[in-house]
């Protein structure tokens, strides 16, 4: 079974959507026929984060991967959250990262060293062949810098895997890939999560949500990269729909404070605000049971438009949810418009609350989006399906790049 080591210098576990991914992905890499084992950062925890004891229950995987946490100089939390107080904090951690890093992988042997670190997957070129390497890219690097390093690994790395077909493009035209070497695989859910969902009563009953309301729901951070997500114009568009009250399910609590400000400063009922905060990612799936509309407002940047692949539209198209979100590239071979979710123009509050709206009025609707996403979703956005998707291309291309360095070496 050839080994797999995946690289990261995340905070295991962390209220972030990358910690989600990377354990499930993980796991599918494991079931698709990997011997899997996780690197991470011996990171100081926050004090929610530390009060979970089993990371694989907080994010419903199974055991079939390890988990190494590297030990590292991690003088964060003494910034006391400080952005320019991190700065120096943060290169220490990064550079004894590395350096332990450099360390442990020059005693280790595996077949595919895996990463959506640009920084880490640079530094394992230094000692590690080509064809071991393989690149999750998950942005295309707008600063001058950032630029030069993604260039340098998606030449460096055998593989790289790009979660949207307009981030592949740029690799190749912009950064120099070999069109060979780069897959698009997006983004998925894992479809057990979503077996013997709780109907839609029972899941507000577990809530302590009303049954007579309409329930427009958003999950995850509110903002990404510093970028937000766009939640304010969903709060101006349900103000001009009667009878609605907005969910959140994420955070961070200083946003969310700001967007009750909003919703009360719009005379909108105080009890149709329903804020659930930061839950863990295994109980998502019954709080997208309790709603009526899932709803991604993302406004259109270069990031969101292109290169992002959103874990939650995926698991609102598993949760048999009816969809509304902005009309951006980013997901338009994933989603069709008034198929499997009604796409508005990005920002266009108007737009957004004329669909709302269509969606309350017209239950028929909803269930035919809903059906038609949850049958796309499970045919072709599922961790195990990517991870073999993965493994098949990732070990495919080892055996190019071996065997072109074999070659060379003669």
């Amino acid at each position: 079974m050839p080994r797999l080591i995946y690289v990261s210098l995340m905070r295991l576990p962390t209220e972030k959507a990358h910690g989600l991914q990377i354990m499930q992905n993980c796991e599918a890499l494991a079931a698709a026929g990997f011997d899997v084992t996780l690197w991470v950062a011996r990171r100081i925890n926050t004090p929610a984060m530390r009060q979970i004891q089993d990371v694989y229950a907080y994010y419903g995987v199974q055991r079939n991967f390890k988990i190494v946490r590297i030990p590292i100089l991690d003088l964060m939390p003494l910034a006391g959250g400080n952005p320019t107080l991190e700065r120096l904090p943060f290169y220490l951690h990064v550079i004894t990262y590395i350096f332990m890093l450099l360390l442990r992988s020059m005693f280790t042997r595996a077949e595919v060293y895996y990463s959506r670190d640009e920084t880490l997957l640079f530094t394992l070129s230094l000692i590690k062949a080509r064809h071991k390497l393989a690149y999750e890219a998950h942005l295309f690097s707008p600063t001058r810098r950032g630029a030069w390093l993604q260039a340098q690994v998606v030449k460096r790395c055998g593989s790289s895997i790009a979660i949207t077909p307009k981030l592949r493009d740029d690799l190749i035209a912009q950064r120099g890939a070999d069109p060979a070497r780069v897959l698009v695989a997006h983004d998925g859910i894992r479809a057990e999560r979503f077996q013997n969902m709780p109907t839609q009563a029972a899941a507000r009953q577990k809530m302590g949500w009303r049954d007579d309301v309409f329930i427009v729901g958003f999950v995850g951070r509110l903002y990404m990269l510093n970028m937000d997500k766009g939640v304010g114009t969903l709060v101006a568009a349900l103000a001009k729909v009667e009878g609605v009250a907005l969910a959140l399910v994420g955070g961070p609590d200083e946003m969310a404070d700001a967007l009750k400000k909003e919703w009360l400063a719009k005379k909108l009922p105080p009890e149709n605000f329903l804020y659930a905060g930061h839950v863990p990612p295994d109980d998502v799936p019954v709080y997208l049971s309790a709603f009526d509309v899932c709803a991604m407002p993302h406004p259109f940047t270069p990031q969101f438009a292109y290169y992002t692949s959103p874990l939650k539209l995926f698991e609102y198209m598993a949760a048999r949810r009816a969809i509304v979100a902005s009309d951006l590239p980013g997901w338009a071979d994933v989603v069709q418009d008034k198929i499997h979710a009604l796409l508005v123009p990005a920002g266009d509050v108007v737009a957004l609350a004329a669909a709302i709206q269509r969606l309350k009025e017209d239950a028929l609707l909803r269930k035919n989006l809903a059906d038609a996403a949850y049958e796309r979703v499970l045919v072709h956005y599922t961790w195990s399906a990517r991870a073999a998707l993965i493994r098949e291309f990732v070990m495919n291309r080892s055996d190019v790049e071996n065997a072109k360095d074999i070659e060379y070496v003669k």
